[in-house]
Formats: C-alpha cells, sequence, structure tokens
C-alpha cells in the first residue's frame, strides 16, 4: 500500500478540512468520493461504497468520519489498479467501424451515459466540449489524453 509523505498528508487534511461545512473536523459520507477526486484519486461511486463498508442512502447523508478514518481509505483508493492510456483507447477502437482512428461523438455520448459508471448529460457536454470535428467525429486517442490531464 503507498505511504504518504509528511507533506502529503498535511495538504490532505487541509483539504479534507475544506468539506468540512459543521466544523466538527468531520465530513460526511457522501462528501468522501468528491474529497478523494479533489485529491487527484479517481475512484468509481461502486468503489467508494465499498470502502466506506456499503452504507445505505441515509448513513451516506448523515454518517460522519474524521480525517484520520478518512486517510486509510485514500490509502486504499490509491492502491487500487487504474486504467491506462492504453486501456483507454483499446477499449474505445472497438467503435472505430472505420479504423481511422474516430468514433461517433454520438455513439460516445450513449455509451457514456448508459455503461459502466452511468454519466448525466450535463457531465457528458462538460466532457466532449471541443472534441467533436466538423462531421461529428471523436478522435479518440487525442481524447483519451484528454481524459487524462483533466
Amino acid at each position: 500500500m503507498t505511504e504518504f509523505t509528511p507533506d502529503q498528508i498535511e495538504d490532505f487534511k487541509e483539504a479534507f478540512g475544506l468539506f468540512d461545512r459543521i466544523g466538527d473536523s468531520q465530513v460526511a459520507f457522501n462528501q468522501v468520493a468528491d474529497i478523494m477526486r479533489a485529491l487527484g484519486q479517481n475512484p468509481t461511486n461502486k468503489d467508494v461504497t465499498k470502502i466506506l463498508g456499503n452504507p445505505s442512502a441515509e448513513d451516506m447523508a448523515n454518517k460522519r468520519i474524521n480525517f484520520d478514518a478518512f486517510l486509510p481509505m485514500l490509502k486504499e483508493v490509491d492502491a487500487m489498479t487504474k486504467g491506462t492510456y492504453d486501456d483507454y483507447v483499446e477499449g474505445l477502437r472497438v467503435f472505430d467501424k472505420e479504423g481511422n482512428g474516430t468514433v461517433m461523438g454520438a455513439e460516445l455520448r450513449i455509451v457514456l451515459s448508459t455503461l459502466g459508471e452511468k454519466m448525466n448529460e450535463h457531465e457528458i457536454d462538460a466532457l466532449m466540449a471541443g472534441q467533436e470535428d466538423e462531421n461529428g467525429s471523436v478522435h479518440y486517442e487525442a481524447f483519451v489524453k484528454h481524459i487524462m490531464s483533466v
């Protein structure tokens, strides 16, 4: 498992504190995924729910944790296998019917909204902004580079 440096831990603690809306040095369960993403991780909601012990919707809204309970969860997410550039390109190549390095933007939008961890229209629009050419095609290698740099 990853060991964070004392400086990193201090930065994480500061970021964690920004999500404390009550002033009790704790955050709600439903904020944990957002904090992890703010700290450069990219866990799925399913991963976070599992790490939190599969809490009910009510617990997600009402239960709170402190930084000392959060840090081991962050380490667990950091240690998870992450998709590589090549993994994502290969996944999108399946939709490249003409073998020309592009996929139809409309098809990509459908995939993003229906498969895996489904995205809503607003999230898809933000992700796809500026990615489609004049024919509605997306050059998927550039798209993956864009996603991985965000």
